[in-house]
């Protein structure tokens, strides 16, 4: 199916057109159309054009208003102020266009014009470590933004460019080789709590005897040697801290409700045979030079307090390579071979210098021409109630799991007051969702470079800007539809709306041009923000306009309708940014 015209494109056109035949001098002014509290629509460009055209602007709105055609669009078109345009659409146009959307599987959203390739770095947890709240945001931004790129057409590829290289692995691979049976599994398959144990307690011994026994210290430094090089028996036993590994980040991921596969996982290590060339091609080509023993990269505007230039380091005049080794090497390998047209690192906000430097020194090496751009998608910190960085109240760093679980037992706990007929298995089943889903919503509902407090009594509140709200939305308008029995939704544009239909109407058909924004700008807090307002507006639609015992057959179908699309959009929004909606709550 065709992709949907908004009712906002097709009377900014009609306004263009007017505009055009009125004042042709003018030559394609734009309307500057926008969403009114006056009327539906406001066309605020006539001002503008007035102090061009050196006119009156009342006067020229009222040339515009009588050079329009008519149509089956504008109800009724009046000059307000100093020459702005109050518009408001007729009823037919408004269910009309909603009944296209609703006939399209894609509720009437197009594809992107120009799709391309974007490789999205995100969830990078790190080897032999556990997962914390600072892993959060990587995951859950990240995330959404490959649903919401996918959906509009991008060709994406996802990679989780984890922490699994690096010095402390020469002392877990030695500890390893001296106590060989630690990470054997007697009893088969382990889940993901019982790897993090496992490798808790290797990292706690190995560092315990790192720190006490100078000749294990030694041979450890001699293992990474070893590791760097090659040697078969060490990167096997590196390969088991890998897997240990997976084994709790999938666990973790999964109560995410976040699908992560195995050929997305391509951490430090996948680029360890690119990182002596990527320094050769820099040097040669002057992109980098040698400053006391190591290979660096400078730029005349990063300075330290000193006033002299701070170099981004790619290798360290030990020879060892810097994480812009790695990084540049990634870039190489992600244009050149996955022919990426943009890369998308959802990375902490504090590494935004690092990457500035990496894409600039990529930049000069012609890893990054024209048609490839790198972003980083930055991220603030997730904060306590006290809005101090998010503590237990040992003042350690909090574990991502622990508040996974907290947050679906009291979703839990909420979905079991409000259950009428639910059953424990389905209470159970709902608290997840509805907790995993309001974990997040909170994040994904605050623009992702400001900080935001963790506030799980908010979170899984069924009032305010949260998911919980949404959902409920969402479960009502099923419950409405069960009651509905054989009485099916059917839009009749021939009908009457109400003030909080109307509302709701215009929202519904904003749906695709929010999406294009939220892709074009990666900012998925717009998509939550529209879904919150669609919920709301809902709310008021279900308080002011019976639908099951409306005055007449063709209302009741009307509003079915309205009840449905709405229904539609807020289930494929909330996927988008991987929350689901519970049928019944």
């Amino acid at each position: 199916m065709a992709p949907v015209t908004s009712l906002a494109s097709t009377v900014d056109q009609r306004i263009a057109d007017a505009l055009s035949a009125a004042l042709p001098e003018a030559g394609s002014a734009d309307p500057l159309l926008r969403r009114s509290d006056r009327a539906d629509f406001q066309a605020n460009g006539i001002l503008a054009l007035a102090k061009k055209l050196k006119g009156n602007p009342r006067e020229l709105a009222g040339q515009v208003v009588a050079a329009l055609a008519d149509n089956d669009v504008i109800k009724e078109i009046e000059v307000s102020g100093p020459g702005f345009l109050n518009i408001t659409l007729t009823d037919r146009a408004i269910v009309g266009t909603l009944a296209a959307r609703a006939a399209d599987d894609r509720l009437g959203v197009p594809f992107a014009a120009h799709p391309g390739t974007t490789v999205i770095d995100y969830a990078q947890p790190n080897v032999a470590k556990e997962m914390h709240v600072g892993h959060l945001r990587s995951a859950v931004i990240g995330a959404a933004m490959v649903e919401i790129l996918e959906f509009t057409g991008e060709k994406v590829v996802r990679r989780h460019h984890i922490g699994d290289w690096g010095t402390q692995f020469g002392m877990l691979i030695q500890y390893l080789t001296e106590h060989p049976h630690e990470l054997d599994h007697q009893g088969g398959d382990i889940d993901g709590e019982t790897a993090m144990s496992n490798l808790n307690r290797l990292y706690k011994a190995s560092r315990a005897l790192f720190d006490s026994d100078e000749e294990f210290k030694a041979r450890s430094r001699d293992r990474v040697v070893a590791l760097q090089a090659g040697d078969k028996e060490t990167l096997a036993l590196w390969q088991k801290f890998v897997d240990e590994s997976k084994i709790y980040f999938y666990s973790v991921f999964d109560k995410l409700d976040m699908e992560i596969h195995d050929p997305d996982v391509v951490g430090e290590s996948g680029y360890n045979d690119m990182l002596e060339e990527t320094c050769r091609i820099l040097e040669e080509t002057g992109v980098a030079v040698r400053s006391e023993g190591a290979l660096c990269v400078f730029f005349d505007d990063v300075l330290g307090p000193d006033g002299n230039q701070v170099p981004l380091i790619v290798k360290k005049s030990n020879g060892g390579y810097g994480y812009a080794a790695t990084d540049l090497s990634a870039i190489r390998d992600r244009v050149g071979r996955l022919d990426a047209t943009t890369l998308l690192y959802v990375v902490d906000a504090r590494q935004a210098l690092h990457f500035r430097m990496v894409f600039e020194t990529a930049r000069r090496a012609g890893w990054l021409g024209e048609g490839t751009k790198a972003v980083q998608l930055a991220f603030g910190t997730v904060l306590g109630k006290d809005g101090k960085p998010f503590k237990t109240r040992e003042g350690e760093t909090v574990r991502l799991e622990d508040l996974l679980d907290e947050a679906v037992e009291r979703a839990t706990a909420v979905v079991r007051d409000k259950a009428r007929d639910l059953t424990e298995q389905e209470i159970a089943e709902r608290g997840t969702q509805v907790g995993i889903g309001a974990v997040k919503y909170a994040d994904l509902s605050t623009s992702a470079v400001r900080d935001y407090k963790f506030d799980l009594d908010q979170m899984v509140s069924l009032n305010g800007d949260t998911s919980v709200y949404i959902q409920y939305a969402y479960a009502r308008i099923q419950s409405i539809v069960r009651k509905a029995g054989d009485v099916r939704p059917a839009p009749h544009p021939e009908v009457e709306l109400a003030p909080a239909e109307r509302a709701l109407g215009l929202h519904l058909d904003q749906f695709g041009e929010v999406l294009a924004e939220v892709a074009a700008a990666y900012e998925p807090h717009k998509l939550a923000a529209y879904l919150y307002q669609l919920a709301s507006l809902f709310t008021t639609f279900y308080d002011q306009c019976p639908v099951l015992k409306a005055e007449s057959p063709a209302l009741v179908e009307n509003r079915l309708f309205l009840c449905d699309l709405t229904a539609r959009t807020l289930k494929q929004g909330l996927a988008l940014l991987g929350i689901r909606s519970p049928e019944r709550l």
